[in-house]
């Protein structure tokens, strides 16, 4: 898609996605001077150690590990793939942008109501160069790593998607959900309550059928990222690609299922979900910065075909201890969606929103506003907390004036020390919808899939009825910092 955006700072922005499949992409990277190669890495510590020092800046490089010892020669894994200028490109944007500019850049050309353009049938594709069936499907000839030192097993999935679909409407829906590898052709489903995944599969059990599901374990990353988005119920993922794209994914159909997977894909799973069977999943070192709880159950999927191209490359995209690369990204594109959805329900004059990387992009949201009545704060705060993209495990959102940068944490900590008032400024709400993640659920409401949580709503803005009275803000202006580092910047030389 060739498009201008009007920029904040005047003139246009220019979004192309320069990339059509993972190894477009791993060229651009390479172009970008962002893409290192690690041969004999191993997979059961080599890759996880790697990635766990890589995910938590902004300046390292994407790394394609090959000749992984004990796997066959040109199986691949990359990691790393959001950080740098490279993060701009994977969503189509040129180097330059800030993290708050690529996110408002986002805004403007993300759209899953209008700008959507189908999948297209193709007969044959790469991803069909090798089909393995019936007893050829082993899942242990890919080097899938032990990602982090106290999971509870190997991950095949962390940067993949998972298609289903509706067995009435015939909805095809990707949803992220990390895939743990069981045995040579099983695999454990981490199926999340009130997910479109778990929605198809209680339709499915409800009919004493498995459901059917093919898994992308190496695929484009702009389908990764918009998998993992809050696209409504009804919309295919795929068609929001396209529409981002300004051109149809090329689909081709599981031998099996017959569910529809990118013909350009590295890796893709076909098998049947077993809802009555469940089995151990994790722990797994998840987004909230801490492991799963011991004992948590999951579907198991039987693989009955694996498709991959000649030397496939499997995507891993790990969630670390806060902030990573996996809420790098998310706050980058739920930052731009949250702040759609609070506008949307008729809140005026949101001047930023931030859904912060120390909280995964979802349990902690900074909210800035140009204040014109009094309840202005707590309408955004509690608007943000429950809408369509702010309701999957939020704790904390902090409200606060346009003369405090929300996206940066320091002072949005700041205005809520200075400006809010314990005992009239915060609101708790009981019996919220809780990520199945939140590490303090208790282990009784856990057994008994009570996933509820409190929040709290801080309303962080200069109180409206005696603001003319309150303290001016010791913070210099934007010209007066200009300034101050045109004379003496020098001094950090």
């Amino acid at each position: 898609m060739n498009a201008d955006i009007p920029a904040a700072s005047g003139g246009n922005i220019t979004h192309t996605i320069t990339y059509d499949d993972l190894r477009d992409w791993i060229a651009e990277a390479d172009r970008l001077g962002e893409l290192r190669h690690v041969s004999g890495a191993t997979w059961q510590e080599d890759m996880g150690m790697a990635a766990e020092i890589l995910s938590h800046r902004d300046d390292g490089p994407a790394v394609l590990f090959d000749d992984v010892p004990g796997i066959a020669k040109g199986f691949r894994v990359l990691v790393n793939i959001f950080a740098g200028a490279r993060k701009n490109m994977s969503l189509g944007f040129a180097a330059g942008l800030d993290k708050v500019e690529l996110s408002h850049a986002f805004a403007e050309i993300y759209n899953h109501d209008t700008n959507l353009i189908p999948p297209v049938e193709v007969a044959d594709g790469p991803v069909m160069e090798n089909v393995l069936l019936g007893d050829d499907v082993d899942l242990e000839i890919f080097p899938t790593p032990l990602w982090h030192e106290k999971d509870g097993g190997r991950y095949i999935g962390t940067g993949s998607y998972n298609i289903t679909r509706d067995p009435e409407t015939g909805w095809v829906n990707l949803g992220v959900y990390r895939i743990m590898l069981k045995g040579k052709n099983t695999v454990g489903h981490n199926v999340l309550p009130g997910r479109h995944a778990a929605y198809h599969l209680d339709k499915y059990m409800a009919r004493g059928e498995p459901m059917p599901m093919a898994m992308v374990i190496g695929g484009d990353p702009l389908a990764f990222f918009v998998g993992g988005f809050d696209v409504p119920e009804g919309t295919c993922e795929y068609d929001v690609v396209g529409g981002l794209r300004g051109k149809p994914v090329k689909v081709v159909h599981g031998k099996l299922t017959g569910l529809p997977f990118p013909a350009n894909a590295e890796i893709v799973l076909e098998g049947y979900v077993h809802g009555d069977r469940q089995e151990v999943e994790g722990p797994f070192g998840d987004w909230t910065g801490t492991y799963t709880e011991r004992g948590r159950t999951n579907p198991v999927v039987e693989i009955k075909a694996i498709y991959h191209r000649n030397d496939p490359i499997m995507l891993g995209c790990v969630p670390q201890f806060l902030p990573d690369e996996f809420s790098r990204y998310r706050a980058i594109t739920r930052s731009a969606l949250l702040k759609k959805n609070i506008e949307a329900a008729g809140v005026p004059d949101v001047a930023e929103v931030w859904a912060h990387e120390i909280g995964g992009s979802r349990m902690l949201t900074g909210i800035s506003i140009r204040q014109r009545y009094a309840g202005h704060g707590k309408q955004a705060g509690h608007i943000a907390s429950h809408c369509q993209v702010g309701v999957d495990g939020n704790r904390w959102v902090i409200v606060t004036d346009d003369d405090i940068d929300v996206t940066n944490l320091e002072e949005l900590i700041w205005a809520a020390l200075t400006r809010a008032e314990p005992g009239v400024s915060i609101d708790l709400i009981t019996g919220a919808k809780a990520a199945q993640s939140h590490p303090r659920i208790t282990p009784a409401d856990r057994a008994a899939r009570n996933f509820t949580a409190s929040r709290m709503i801080i309303d962080a803005c200069v109180p409206y009825h005696w603001r003319d009275d309150f303290p001016e803000i010791n913070k210099a202006s934007r010209e007066h910092i200009r300034k101050s580092w045109e004379k003496f910047g020098y001094l950090f030389d």
